[in-house]
């Protein structure tokens, strides 16, 4: 549980760094009632992709279980290393598109008169196809083999990690008041200039981090000093 907890919530940090959410908070954060509307498309954003995660779990994860109800322990650290290599797969497109993203998302703010929820919902919608880092961490939870439970409430952890900016950018805006304006303008100044390589970071980090847990189960099954210290290692990573 402590070792797909761990992968969960890399992952999940590593993708709250989404300007596609992050953007919009914050040129809300700078509008009318921004407590309110931050906090409309705050739940839209995790509706859509904690409800999204949950089909999948309770659709494809569930039939995947009836076939292989308990994974062992080769296909659970395989999994890790597939959502490993998608993250740091993820890192390098990342960096070498570094400039030209960032210039994508230096553009307008999102349209006025516009439903905060309905935004979050929206834009949660249109990035859901695409989000494989979060399909990443649900082929962990699936294959983890831990009941259905467990696996809905990691996904509400995945869903808490990647919420964390904009829960951040609420609390700057319930604590800071009038001043809020300008302290959030320096930081969606900063993240449009910046966000791909933000990104790319924790990404690596995270991809780093999983993949090493993979390849330490894998080579800790085996016998040698190689297994006996990649045994250890995993011991020291995932608690």
């Amino acid at each position: 549980m402590l070792r797909v907890l761990g992968l969960v919530v890399s992952i999940g940090l590593a993708d709250s760094m989404n300007p596609s959410t992050i953007a919009p908070a914050l040129y809300l954060a700078a509008g009318e009632a921004p407590l309110r509307e931050l906090i409309k498309f705050t739940l839209g954003v995790v509706a859509v992709y904690l409800l999204g995660g949950a089909l999948i779990v309770l659709g494809p994860g569930e039939a995947i279980l009836a076939l292989v109800p308990h994974p062992d322990a080769t296909t659970r650290y395989i999994l890790e290393l597939v959502a490993g290599a998608a993250m740091l797969a993820a890192a390098a497109y990342l960096w070498f598109r570094r400039e030209r993203l960032g210039r994508r998302h230096r553009s307008g703010s999102p349209k006025q008169g516009r439903s905060s929820a309905l935004l979050g919902v929206t834009i949660s919608v249109v990035e859901f196809p695409t989000a494989f880092p979060y399909f990443a961490a649900i082929a962990a939870i699936v294959g983890s083999g831990l009941g259905l439970w467990h696996q809905l409430i990691l996904l509400a952890i995945y869903n808490a990690c990647f919420a964390a900016p904009l829960v951040l950018i609420i609390v700057t805006v319930a604590i800071a008041g009038d001043q809020a304006t300008r302290i959030l303008g320096r930081a969606r100044e900063f993240l449009s200039r910046h966000w791909p390589i933000l990104l790319a970071g924790l990404a690596l980090v995270a991809g780093l981090f999983v993949t090493l847990l993979g390849i330490t189960g894998l080579i800790s099954g085996g016998h040698g000093t190689v297994a006996r210290l990649s045994k250890r290692l995993r011991h020291v990573i995932s608690r």
